[in-house]
């Protein structure tokens, strides 16, 4: 757990090649560093059909995609008995985030990284829906992953 009450737990349900787990913690820490959050943080890591059939369930999309983020039901915080409670879950698809680094000429890690700094914003209550929302939300992600010594994963769209 970190000290500021956060806990980013990661399950491993695919055998691909993933970064190690210190580091997806240190992703998803970074992107949740400031805000007011606490509980606990589950990144899942899976093939091509479990991504499929969640987004298939919770989004009415074919196929699988790089990441799913589900809030928590309840609010994230700490209970009467100190237990966690859940901030959310980060489904990220390990072979969509290996093919998506290649065909867009990113390394892997900044890829990864990327994915589980965008997740974790969406957990934040950041979204994509509109223009102005993607700018706030690429723009944060861009901060993020410069403080994480990553490239900014819009190179060929300019900053709002």
């Amino acid at each position: 757990m970190s000290s500021s009450g956060l806990r980013v737990a990661v399950q491993k349900a695919h055998g691909g090649l993933v970064p190690q787990v210190r580091e997806i913690r240190r992703w998803a820490l970074a992107a949740l560093e400031g805000a007011d959050v606490r509980g606990e943080l589950t990144v899942r890591i899976v093939g091509e059909e479990e991504s499929a059939a969640l987004n298939e369930r919770y989004r009415g999309k074919a196929g699988p995609t790089n990441v799913l983020a589900f809030p928590g039901a309840d609010a994230p915080g700490v209970d009467a008995d100190g237990e966690l409670a859940p901030l959310g879950d980060l489904v990220i698809c390990a072979p969509v985030v290996a093919r998506e680094a290649r065909e867009q000429g990113k390394s892997l890690a900044a890829h990864w990284a990327h994915m589980v700094v965008h997740g974790a914003l969406h957990l934040l209550g950041y979204d994509h829906d509109t223009e102005p929302a993607a700018d706030s939300m690429e723009g944060r992600e861009r901060q993020i992953l410069a403080v994480l010594g990553f490239p900014d994963p819009y190179g060929d769209r300019p900053a709002a």
